[in-house]
């Protein structure tokens, strides 16, 4: 306790408050019961309980001396204060006799436990009983053993002051809060907002909409657990997923946090009904889908309380809409009432007021009193906002502002409501310090948009976000358009209202989508104007074979082709001189044999080029005058044989070199991992690695360490290293329909594991237990049938239910972790099973599969991760009627970056995958033929605002999801497109493609595969059927034509009848 610092200032100052206040109380109300005392005498015996409030003794001699003090006793007099406490809490109390005190300060110390008593008490007494009048707490009831001796002296004593309670005269010192006080309770106000707005709310919409049983008593448990729970090694602790959205919490204190009370939920189906008061309790019903829900939140922050209610309404009627809607205007109304010189009582009365003006028969509805003042104290009565209270307002207090109806019937059930804030008061009106999920659009509820007439603009409000943050697009099939998310009330009636609204929706969110797109790229590429071009990175670089002649080599004296592979440089004789060319400067080298003589040709770079992917190489000075090649003659054949293969050679590995510094260019080196110090590291042991490192493959453990991961093999000898500074994405994996369960990192730069570089890291373990003996079970002879196959199922069963739950926490500890070491917020991302899809983004079909923030395929290597905001717009190409696949390719935001080509996804997906696309705001696009992506990249990049400027994407036929001849023109345009793309393709060599993608993945050789194999053999299949048509036709008309003529025929009534057919065999062409 030696330790503790008094603020002696801060104690000055409020002891100043009391004094000036008690010196001056004939003359204020507020403080006329201490008029005519001689002092205040402040008891404090033992702490109270952990479950009791505070009481208003205890708030007093904390806002005093910033601490509370138990068993000590505090008497102000008018000429001195005078202290009875304990040697140890003398010695702490001694730091404010330095303090400028308005009056001088008195200890009457105890003896210690084994030391003989002193005359403290005693003393003490005597200055007590010569008094007349004293005031103090007379309604607290305070004990231990202080206490008792205390009680036992006064009633000894002959003579006795008269006793005054002085509640009324502390609740005014306390009532006005000074700079600091307000910070805490500012604080305590944010952490009550953000909890209501960022977990209470979206969890409370998640069980409406699931229509998940939970009780009422559950639901509060798991709000309390926000701020952590247990002790010891059990302990976890706050959930910074929720806190880091709010402002400003970045510092809190988590040890002075708590709830003022246990959070209170309320719905229709709670069994003591509707209960406005704080001592209401979460009752353990189910909560119920339907009717009006309750929620009270109230926290305390460095003892400093903010409090806050909303009332949510399921499917409301008019008279419910209304209700709620005069509450929050009322709220309004009261604010700018509330200032300082105000009466409770009057304030009381203007509500009543406003009520009978706007719905009179509201008012025996209103609750009795409107809050009460709040500070330490969660509820100081003696500022009641009630009908009889005379005290006035003053600046800088705080209160508890609750409204409220209740007895309220609809259909026959009672139900109440309230909107309850924690306000300040201000010279000209109050001022909200609890905020969030209170307008009509945030807190009612409607099952069908048809059924919310007179809503059609308060549904929609909510409908972006809805999209951003929910990444599993597909079961909106389910949910109204934007706005609050509820079941509709049959399944058959909201599958019919998808099918005929979902293309509808789709098409028009789409043109808004596109709409925004088109102007973000104008925005974004205005300032600069000009192009990427692919020029970043590009630029003239400067290479030196020698630095003068004394560097040449002996060799060159001879005046013949001298390979300098040291130098990198070939050095030819050119009209007697020995010239230097650095291997960078030629192009290739070529040998032919004429006769007797073998002719060697040296190619070099040069400007002009039109072919080949050094076509844009940079050049210092591009006019001056270039040697494009040298040719050499020579009658011995296998010396330029040998000189040929030399220079290719090293041409070959200059190049192999540059390509693995371009590869490397990326990776970074990472911070020193911290360890974690007094404690063993969390562990998740018996896991296996991906990329594998050398060796045996055995499993290893993962640690989480201060500010990182560490992956350690079983012997010791490896490990891996991964930063939360670098974590981009946390993925956890269950092992539901798959073989595996994994936890996966993303990095945001690759790291080296080995050799290789990796930007992907995944812990995982197979589900399936292969160590276990089948066939030796002692219970088989005993049994017959299946008995003993069902029990292995259940075993395996179980099994992979532990495994998912011990993956999941510890991809939760890692998140939390991250979460603390970093400050941003991560969060485990799980797979959406149900949306996924299978493609082809590499050589292999996989199955791909959305998460909230990304697609991704994690079951085996080559993995894939792709950011959803980093993706400007997806194009499904090969969408035909007729064929069973279709390409998706996803061109990202850095246009600089190779678009990703997703290949051959069944066409029965093609709804489903356009849904998420939409769901996630991505704008999309639909197309009957490949593009060649790498020209129009090459173009884009040349100069994006102009590209902007003349139309973006629209080329791509803008929104999907339009009329039927709106996609026949689109398809038109599209197949135009392709071909004149197919003439680029044809006419410009295959390299220039391949510098482009230079260091990419295998999607684009894929997408070529995929359309020689899923494309021609859907051809094949459109051939046959018009074969057997013909056939037909020759049966019922004419049966003298022969199969040529059938054949001859076939184009004509192809092009005729079927005009999508023939645009697909264009771009096949």
């Amino acid at each position: 306790m030696s330790k503790i610092e008094l603020n002696a200032g801060l104690f000055s100052k409020r002891l100043r408050i009391v004094y000036d206040a008690w010196n001056n109380a004939q003359r204020e109300d507020e403080y006329s019961s201490i008029s005519e005392v001689g002092a205040l005498l402040l008891v404090a015996g033992d702490p109270a309980g952990e479950d009791e409030p505070i009481r208003k003794g205890t708030a007093f001699q904390t806002w005093l001396l910033g601490f509370e003090f138990p068993s000590t006793f505090l008497m102000f007099e008018k000429n001195r204060l005078s202290i009875l406490c304990s040697a140890s809490k003398a010695k702490i109390l001694s730091q404010l006799k330095n303090s400028n005190a308005p009056v001088p300060i008195e200890f009457f110390v105890q003896a210690k436990a084994k030391e003989p008593p002193t005359d403290a008490v005693p003393r003490f007494l005597e200055a007590y009983v010569s008094l007349d009048q004293v005031a103090t707490l007379t309604k607290e009831q305070q004990s231990g053993k202080l206490v008792d001796e205390w009680n036992k002296a006064v009633a000894d004593a002959e003579k006795k002051p008269t006793l005054v309670d002085m509640a009324p005269a502390v609740a005014s010192f306390l009532a006005a809060k000074d700079e600091e006080e307000l910070k805490s309770i500012r604080v305590a106000s944010t952490l009550t907002s953000t909890l209501l707005s960022h977990y209470v709310a979206p969890k409370l919409e998640t069980i409406l909409d699931r229509e998940a049983k939970i009780s009422h008593e559950t639901f509060a448990t798991q709000i309390e657990a926000r701020i952590g729970y247990g002790e010891g090694d059990k302990a976890k602790g706050p959930d910074m997923k929720v806190w880091s959205k709010g402002r400003g919490l970045n510092d809190v204190d988590w040890g002075s946090t708590e709830f003022c009370y246990p959070p209170i939920i309320q719905s229709q189906s709670t069994s003591t009904g509707y209960d406005l008061s704080p001592v209401a309790e979460s009752s353990p019903d189910d909560v119920s889908h339907k009717g009006v829900l309750l929620v009270s939140v109230g926290m305390r922050y460095r003892s400093y309380c903010a409090n806050l209610g909303r009332s949510f309404i399921v499917d409301p009627s008019k008279e419910q809409e209304a209700v709620y809607s005069l509450l929050v205007s009322l709220q309004s109304e009261i604010l700018s009432r509330m200032k300082e010189g105000v009466v409770s009582k009057e304030l009381y009365q203007s509500a009543l007021s406003y009520i009978k003006e706007k719905k009179p028969e509201l008012e025996s509805h209103f609750v009795k009193n409107m809050g009460h003042g709040m500070g330490m104290e969660f509820r100081d009565a003696s500022y009641l906002l009630s009908p009889k209270n005379n005290r006035k307002l003053r600046a800088n207090m705080v209160f508890n502002l609750v409204l409220g109806f209740t007895g309220l019937e609809e259909g026959g059930k009672k139900y109440a409501l309230q909107l309850v804030d924690t306000v300040l008061i201000g010279a000209d009106k109050a001022t909200c310090l609890t905020t969030g999920v209170k307008s009509v659009k945030d807190t009612l509820f409607f099952l069908n948009q048809d059924e919310a007439e007179g809503q059609p603009s308060k549904a929609p409000a909510k409908k972006a976000p809805t999209a951003k943050v929910n990444g599993n697009a597909s079961p909106t099939k389910h949910k109204t358009a934007g706005g609050k998310v509820l079941r509709n009330k049959t399944r058959s009636a909201a599958q019919e209202d998808s099918v005929q609204s979902m293309s509808a929706k789709i098409a028009e969110h789409q043109r808004e989508l596109h709409g925004r797109l088109h102007q973000e790229g104008l925005v974004r590429f205005s300032e600069s104007g000009g192009g990427l071009g692919g020029k970043e990175g590009k630029g003239w670089k400067r290479f030196q074979s020698y630095k003068g002649e004394a560097g040449l080599p002996r060799e060159v004296e001879t005046l013949r082709i001298y390979v300098d592979r040291k130098a990198q440089t070939v050095v030819l004789p050119v009209h007697g001189y020995a010239v230097p060319f650095h291997i960078n400067t030629i192009k290739n080298v070529s040998k032919n044999d004429e006769g007797e003589f073998t002719y060697l040709r040296v190619n070099f770079q040069t400007p002009g080029q039109l072919a080949g992917r050094k076509e844009d190489t940079p050049f210092e000075d591009p006019d001056a005058t270039f040697i494009r090649s040298i040719t050499y003659r020579s009658p011995d054949g296998h010396r330029f044989d040998a000189i040929s293969k030399q220079i290719t050679d090293m041409k070959k590995e200059v190049n192999k070199r540059e390509q693995q510094k371009k590869e490397m260019a990326d990776v970074i080196e990472q911070d020193t991992l911290v360890e974690v110090k007094g404690r063993r590291p969390t562990k998740l042991p018996e896991v296996f690695v991906r990329p594998a490192l050398d060796g045996k493959r055995l499993p290893g453990e993962v640690e989480i360490h201060q500010n990182g991961l560490r992956y350690q093999s079983p012997m010791g000898s490896q490990k891996i290293d991964i930063l939360f500074s670098n974590v981009k994405h946390l993925f956890f994996q269950p092992c539901d329909h798959e073989l595996l369960v994994i936890i996966h990192v993303h990095l945001k730069a690759p790291i080296m594991i080995g050799k290789k570089k990796a930007h992907d890291v995944q812990f995982y373990r197979e589900a399936s237990d292969v160590q276990f003996d089948e066939t030796g079970n002692r219970k088989r002879k005993y049994r017959y049938g299946d008995e003993d196959e069902l029990e292995l199922e259940q075993q395996e069963r179980k099994r992979r239910q532990m495994l998912n739950k011990e993956f999941k926490l510890f991809s939760e500890k890692i998140a939390e972790a991250a979460t603390a070491s970093t400050g941003d917020t991560l969060e485990p991302d799980i797979p959406f099973r149900e949306l996924s899809f299978e493609g082809v983004p590499f050589r292999t079909n996989v199955r791909l599969q959305p998460t909230t923030e990304c697609l991704v395929h994690l079951s085996d290597p080559p993995f894939l991760v792709v950011t959803l905001s980093d993706i400007e717009i997806a194009s499904l190409e090969r969408v035909q009627f007729g064929l069973k696949q279709f390409d998706m390719v996803l061109i990202f935001k850095d246009f600089t970056k190779a678009p990703l080509h997703i290949n051959s996804i069944p066409s029965s997906q093609l709804d489903d995958v356009k849904n998420w696309l939409d769901s996630v705001d991505i704008p999309l696009s639909e197309g009957p033929v490949n593009l060649n992506w790498g020209p129009i990249m090459k173009t884009i990049n040349e100069d994006p605002y102009e590209f902007f400027q003349q139309g973006g994407w629209s080329f791509l036929g803008g929104a999907a999801a339009g009329e039927e001849s709106e996609a026949d023109d689109d398809s038109d345009t599209e197949s135009e497109f392709a071909a004149s793309s197919a003439d680029m393709e044809s006419s410009e060599s295959s390299q220039e493609e391949s510098a482009y993608d230079d260091g990419s993945d295998a999607s684009d050789d894929e997408g070529s595969g995929s359309d020689f194999g899923s494309e021609e053999s859907e051809g094949d299949d459109w051939d046959e059927l018009e074969r057997k048509a013909a056939k037909a036709d020759k049966k019922r008309i004419e049966t003298g034509r022969g199969h040529e003529s059938d054949d001859s025929d076939r184009p004509a009534k192809k092009s005729a009848a079927k005009p999508k057919p023939k645009a697909k065999a264009n771009g096949k062409r």
